[in-house]
């Protein structure tokens, strides 16, 4: 039921204190019918401390909170001419979430002060003013110049339209996301909700209040963006994820970013022309190439895959080598064997396997090998070129597999185990 919001009071900033050292990066985006193709990665933040929360100004310029002198301000870089240039230099607060209002020059952003206040400001050439001065706005997306949807500090975080015309505040939904976004071809906005185990992305009529099921979300994923066909991006550790509601039952993995060294993806955003994407992750720490560092992976491990059972036993490390014994097994019967080994060489790490049919008759020749060369090792991944182990904690992990479609593409397989 929609009800009127006079006037909110709360205690403490929306805004987290403790900020993990994430860097924005850059992205050719290519999408062709179902192939999307990622490429030319560059990190456009490269500072020390917390960028993040970026937006498309227009075509060619990124906006984004980064760090510096111990507080974030508003920062704009340029792509054509790969420059940035400070928009802000508030020395009582910290901005986030930039983004430019519709049909002006004008960007608006969170302000949170040194005092703990937190509001919604207006930024143009240089000064600053509250759009809001009753509501704590943590996140918000601009439907029209005079409509704002916002995700507002309640006894949950609750879903605010703000008609800044006929100066009205309405909310419509509570225990939801951070991630709002105005839908492609559509005067609707899409937000998460977190009323249930499992997360949903809904729609949102600014005008009427009416919500809709969209669809569900990768799971304990909030951050996502849309594209102008009317598909979803979402990211979860390396790995991003996409969606077309009108057409897909389930997520499928698009691209793993294992070549580049930043994990736990959180925003994700595309220009207009879905031409570029940016992507924000936090840097990864690597770890020496040791055998030891990947212990994790010793066990006994079952899971589901194919259409049918998996199972994947690796030994302990001994002898500089790790090996494991893998079959797969749809309607009861064995569907092919695989015999893998991990082994130190040269100061590296090298992922070796051959498959064997039922039969055990071995499908490549006498001394061919497929190999896996090492790409990193972090804490809990090994990371090798086709092949990722994940560790998401000590019974369950997840393997991605980069398997060669018919159509020359790539698709990324996850299996997820548990041990036994």
């Amino acid at each position: 039921m929609k009800r009127i919001l006079q006037f909110l009071v709360v205690t403490f900033p929306l805004v987290l204190l403790c900020q993990p050292n994430t860097e924005v990066y850059l992205f050719d985006l290519k999408i062709d019918g179902n192939q999307v193709e990622i490429t030319n990665g560059k990190n456009i933040s490269n500072n020390e401390g917390y960028d993040n929360q970026p937006s498309f100004k227009d075509e060619n310029t990124i906006l984004f909170a980064s760090t510096r002198n111990k507080q974030t301000d508003i920062l704009q870089y340029t792509m054509d001419s790969n420059t940035k240039k400070w928009l802000s230099d508030t020395k009582q607060g910290s901005e986030y979430s930039p983004m430019r209002i519709p049909n002006t020059k004008d960007i608006s952003a969170i302000r949170l002060d040194t005092t703990g206040k937190q509001l919604l400001y207006r930024y143009r050439k240089g000064k600053s003013k509250p759009i809001h001065k009753d509501l704590v706005i943590g996140y918000h997306v601009w439907n029209s110049q005079n409509m704002l949807v916002s995700c507002v500090l309640g006894e949950s975080l609750e879903l605010v339209i703000s008609n800044l015309k006929k100066k009205t505040n309405t909310i419509v939904d509570t225990t939801i996301g951070r991630s709002l976004h105005n839908i492609p071809n559509t005067n609707l906005v899409s937000y998460i909700s977190k009323k249930n185990a499992v997360w949903e992305i809904r729609s949102l009529n600014p005008i009427t209040g009416e919500t809709e099921k969209i669809a569900n979300t990768v799971p304990n994923v909030e951050d996502m963006c849309w594209l102008k066909d009317g598909s979803i991006f979402m990211g979860k550790g390396k790995a991003l994820y996409q969606f077309d509601p009108k057409k897909d039952t389930e997520w499928k993995i698009i691209k793993l970013f294992d070549k580049e060294n930043f994990d736990n993806i959180t925003r994700i955003t595309a220009n207009k022309s879905n031409t570029k994407l940016v992507v924000v992750g936090e840097l990864e720490t690597t770890l020496e190439p040791k055998l030891e560092n990947i212990r994790w992976i010793a066990g006994n491990w079952k899971g589901e895959a194919f259409g049918g059972i998996t199972e994947e036993n690796w030994s302990e490390p001994s002898g500089d080598s790790m090996m494991a014994t893998f079959k797969l097994i749809v309607d009861g019967k064995v569907q092919f064997y695989e015999i893998e080994t991990i082994s130190e060489v040269n100061n590296s790490l090298i992922l070796r396997l051959k498959h064997f049919g039922n039969d055990l008759k071995g499908w490549e020749t006498k001394d061919e090998t497929v190999d896996f060369p090492l790409i990193r090792v972090t804490k809990n991944k090994a990371i090798f070129e086709g092949m990722t182990f994940e560790s998401i904690d000590e019974n369950n992990m997840i393997v991605y597999v980069a398997i060669g479609q018919k159509d020359g593409s790539t698709a990324i397989v996850p299996f997820n185990y548990t041990k036994q």
